[in-house]
């Protein structure tokens, strides 16, 4: 039980560094007990409540960051572009004057994605409610991305159920499927694309969910790796300057 109850300190506080101001090269030395362990006189249930309400706090900022306006479109490292088949006649339809449509597409697959993006708020939380003694251990002694690995195992399913109905109307809504249509029609697009050969909602729920756990991935790097000085009202009990 004391072994249990280490690692999931040492979990909690990998993942919430800079939740408990605690650089993550001294977590080994918290759990092991070489310093005064984090928590000292908490229940085991507690601790691993910390644990859980660390991570969804961290994926409600991943969320947060994606399911806005702009959070797809204005982000390089996440916007959806053009499939890569239509992209390679991207620069003959802008000089036969088709660049309006082509932005208009673009523009409106990231609207979509981050109209569906905020489903995957109370996702993360059931995936956090499943959470094991193992997965958490898992984490632990994993890389930098290690938990971001967990929510894209058990998440994956759920989220492409939750956006793809999102994704569609919202690519209808925005006109994209009108444009998509138009530009099927345009001679130098069809051939590369093919009539049966591409599904445009299952292009943007992938890139959606693509991006989606970039960030996540990111903001785990981030708290893995750079201290500040926010937290909740358990995290402060349980993790609080007793550290």
């Amino acid at each position: 039980m004391k072994r249990i109850l280490l690692v999931a300190v040492g979990v909690c506080v990998a993942f919430i560094a800079c939740l408990g101001q605690l650089p993550l090269g001294q977590i080994w030395d918290k759990a092991a007990g070489t310093a005064s362990p984090a928590g000292a006189g908490l229940s085991n249930d507690k601790i691993i409540a910390g644990l859980k309400e660390a991570l969804t706090v961290s994926t409600g900022k991943a969320v947060a960051l994606t399911g806005r306006p702009d959070g797809f479109l204005k982000n390089q490292a996440i916007k959806i572009l053009l499939p890569d088949k239509l992209r390679t006649a991207e620069k003959g339809m802008r000089l036969v004057g088709m660049g309006p449509q082509l932005d208009e597409l673009e523009v409106g697959m990231n609207r979509a994605a981050e109209q569906a993006t905020p489903k995957a708020k109370q996702i993360f939380v059931n995936a956090v409610k499943q959470m094991t003694i193992n997965d958490a251990r898992g984490i632990l002694t994993g890389g930098n991305t290690a938990a971001t690995q967990y929510f894209k195992r058990q998440s994956t399913a759920e989220l492409t159920a939750a956006f793809t109905p999102i994704v569609h109307q919202s690519l209808v809504n925005v006109g994209v499927v009108k444009q998509y249509e138009h530009l099927m029609q345009n001679s130098m697009a069809a051939p590369l694309l093919g009539k049966d050969a591409f599904n445009l909602d299952k292009y943007v729920v992938g890139k959606t969910m693509d991006g989606l756990f970039y960030m996540l991935g990111e903001e785990e790097k981030k708290i893995r790796t750079n201290p500040a000085a926010q937290t909740t009202a358990l995290l402060k009990q349980v993790f609080g300057k007793g550290l």
